[in-house]
């Protein structure tokens, strides 16, 4: 019985169960090597996916950096603000959202319900808006309108210095001016705040957390002066109102420093609207625009001929015309097809005249005269010297290289630009120009900002060129000549009660659209005063005056007057003992 339930053979029950124990054990010993991969090779790489996975990372945005005037009123900051936005998907009364926070808001009711049936998942109704008025339309309680946080940049000034500051765009970028201009430097660096949340989004408390505090954006202290600004742009808003010009533009700038109080214009500019008084966008003609300056440039024309010896004030230059013809047949021309026929701006007999009486008077065939004693390479020289046809390095976006007509085959191109034709001028060139007189001949880089100022309150001053034109004495001289000008000559009228003033007067008749000069003017004044020791330099320009006032003496001169004594004053500047 024994030996025979020895050799019993397995049944396929058994068989089964074998397999089955075998394929249990595989499958065990394949779930622990999945876990030992799991738990011991992989499990830093899969904590770390589960890590980001969980992670957040939200920006911190830094505070853009203020813009201060001299005196350390702003003219630019950011101040807190909320943006209204729509959830559609959450809103129960479109219609009704529309209207109130629309009518609320300042949003039309119509566009705003187009765009929450438009099919989008987030619509803004309006962004930056005050603090006020976000509480006001959240304390409607409407299902679907919620807020969010968003810095509002403000200018506290409003239009005034608004074309030197510039502005923002909607997301807080610089678009133009000195916003444009240090963008990296306001702007600042972003933060990060990093943290785990759980897939509804909520913090997980517990879970470790870091962040990277936001760099506050620099602050900035610009050269301008607040109150001298706001006369410039008044004084500008009259002169159109009075001359009926197109446009007028004013530069104020210090003698010593090249540091510029003003730059105002008219039609002026709001930089929260971003709209121009006239409807137009942002413009800064003083800085971008150019124009034949006319002649204000005899001032460099006299000066380099003194400062070479080849004159004096009281060199007389024999038998001055009022017309002359430096090519054949130019002045019997009734066109401008034949160039070369100059003439005064009102007739005269023919008579000898000094060159003090040339200065003084504005006779441009005089001054010709003068320029004829100069080779065309100096007469080049003293206008690149004087900073024309070059940038001045101005810290503002665009600025103009203006434009010196050097053509070598133009026989006729150096006489016209030593009378201010064909030549183009920016009035920030023309300001630094006059300056370099006034300065004792050395011409000052003109610049908008004093220092930068970082978030440990550290202070980065600008750096500013400087280079000599003409020697002292001669730059005395010219300032002489320009106290005659305005004293018995064309610029009576920007005499100032108390001080001695010194300025030329420009009248450049402008082209027309067939290549041609017009009986439309660009009317100009750059001057300089007290003129024994000039402080500031102020240069006018007025686009298109009406033809009664058409020249620089009618058009320019007051404005000039006005501004001059308002910066002398802001100055400190004690009168002049013989001032008038």
């Amino acid at each position: 019985m024994a030996a025979r339930r020895a050799g019993r053979k397995l049944t396929v029950s058994h068989l089964r169960l074998a397999l089955l124990g075998i394929a249990l054990a595989g499958a065990w010993v394949a779930m622990g090597f999945r876990l030992y991969q799991v738990q011991v090779v992989e499990a830093a790489d899969l904590a770390a996916e589960g890590v980001g996975q969980r992670r957040t990372e939200q920006v911190l945005l830094p505070q853009r950096g203020n813009i201060f005037d001299r005196n350390g009123d702003p003219l630019a900051m950011t101040v807190e603000a909320e943006s209204i936005f729509v959830k559609p998907v959450e809103l129960t009364e479109p219609l009704f959202v529309a209207q109130q926070v629309g009518g609320l808001l300042g949003v039309d009711a119509a566009q705003l319900l187009a765009d929450i049936n438009s099919g989008t998942g987030f619509v803004y109704v309006r962004r930056q808006v005050e603090l006020d008025m976000a509480q006001q339309v959240l304390s409607l309680d409407l299902p679907g309108v919620h807020a969010h946080e968003e810095a509002k940049r403000v200018y506290p000034t409003g239009s005034v210095a608004s074309q030197v500051v510039g502005f923002v765009n909607v997301d807080g970028i610089g678009s133009e001016g000195i916003e444009h201009e240090f963008e990296e430097a306001l702007r600042g660096v972003p933060g990060t705040f990093t943290y785990e949340s759980a897939p509804d989004g909520v913090p997980i408390p517990w879970a470790p957390s870091s962040s990277t505090p936001a760099v506050p954006g620099d602050d900035l202290v610009t050269t301008i002066d607040i109150p001298t600004q706001y006369a410039a742009e008044a004084a500008c808003q009259e002169t159109l109102v009075t001359t009926g010009a197109r446009g007028c533009w004013i530069v104020a700038m210090h003698v010593e420093t090249g540091e510029i109080l003003a730059v105002a214009g008219a039609p002026t500019f709001d930089p929260q609207s971003r709209v121009a008084s006239d409807g137009t966008s942002f413009a800064n003609f003083a800085v971008r625009g150019m124009y034949e300056p006319g002649s204000t440039i005899k001032l460099i024309t006299i000066a380099g001929a003194i400062e070479d010896g080849i004159v004096s004030p009281n060199t007389v230059i024999g038998a001055v015309p009022d017309q002359i013809e430096l090519r054949e047949g130019a002045c019997k021309s009734d066109t401008d097809e034949v160039y070369g026929c100059y003439s005064d701006f009102e007739s005269h007999e023919t008579h000898d005249m000094s060159v003090a009486e040339i200065f003084r008077q504005s006779s441009n065939v005089g001054t010709i005269k003068v320029a004829q004693l100069l080779d065309r390479d100096h007469i080049f020289g003293y206008l690149d010297d004087f900073g024309l046809g070059q940038r001045t390095g101005l810290e503002f976006p665009g600025e103009a290289t203006g434009l010196i007509n050097r053509d070598p085959s133009c026989q006729t191109c150096p006489i016209s630009a030593a009378i201010g034709y064909g030549v183009a001028a920016t009035a920030v060139q023309m300001a630094a120009a006059y300056g370099a007189i006034g300065n004792d001949g050395i011409w000052m880089q003109p610049h908008l900002v004093i220092s930068r100022h970082g978030p440990t309150g550290q202070a980065e001053t600008a750096e500013v060129a400087s280079h000599r034109v003409v020697s002292a004495a001669t730059a005395a001289t010219m300032r002489q000549l320009l106290a005659q000008v305005v004293e018995i000559g064309t610029g009576i009228s920007a005499q100032i009660p108390g001080y001695m003033v010194g300025g030329k007067t420009g009248t450049a008749n402008k082209l027309g659209d067939d290549g041609r000069y017009t009986d439309i003017t660009m009317a100009s004044f750059v001057g300089l005063a007290p003129i024994d020791d000039p402080q500031v330099v102020v240069a006018v320009v007025v686009d298109s005056p009406a033809f009664e006032f058409r020249t620089g003496g009618t058009a320019a001169a007051p404005a000039f007057a006005t501004v001059m004594e308002q910066a002398l004053h802001r100055l400190g500047v004690t009168p002049d003992a013989q001032g008038g």
